[in-house]
């Protein structure tokens, strides 16, 4: 299991010390220290059965500068806004966490956390 967290973010704290608590084995990784690459995204959205602007932070300043809002959300548009999360990984939705049974949740309550423990 790996959690994609900023440790500034009080839900991926939450999330971390949920984790803890139930003594999971699981991995950190900053992901704005080491962002994901294109296709890393790309792999992660299969897991989580998401698109792109489904787990794009709209009212982040880089979203904004970008015009994110305006952009299309369809297929067309899809590698496009995969380039945006990878070059400003701060538009990224947190915490991510892949499970071990090759699927993904956005942990950011305390039920998704729990569901990707169960996996």
């Amino acid at each position: 299991m790996e959690i994609w967290i900023n440790p500034a973010c009080s839900k991926c704290r939450g999330a971390v010390k949920l984790l803890d608590a139930e003594g999971a084995e699981y991995t950190v990784r900053r992901y704005l220290e080491d962002p994901p690459t294109e296709e890393e995204l790309r792999t992660v959205l299969e897991r989580l059965g998401l698109e792109p602007w489904d787990i794009t932070r709209t009212q982040e300043a880089e979203a904004k500068e970008l015009g994110l809002k305006s952009w299309p959300e369809e297929p067309a548009w899809r590698d496009r806004w995969i380039a945006a999360l990878a070059g400003h990984p701060r538009l990224i939705q947190r915490p991510i966490i892949t499970a071990d049974d090759g699927s993904a949740v956005v942990g950011r309550s305390e039920e998704a956390v729990r569901d990707a423990l169960s996996r």
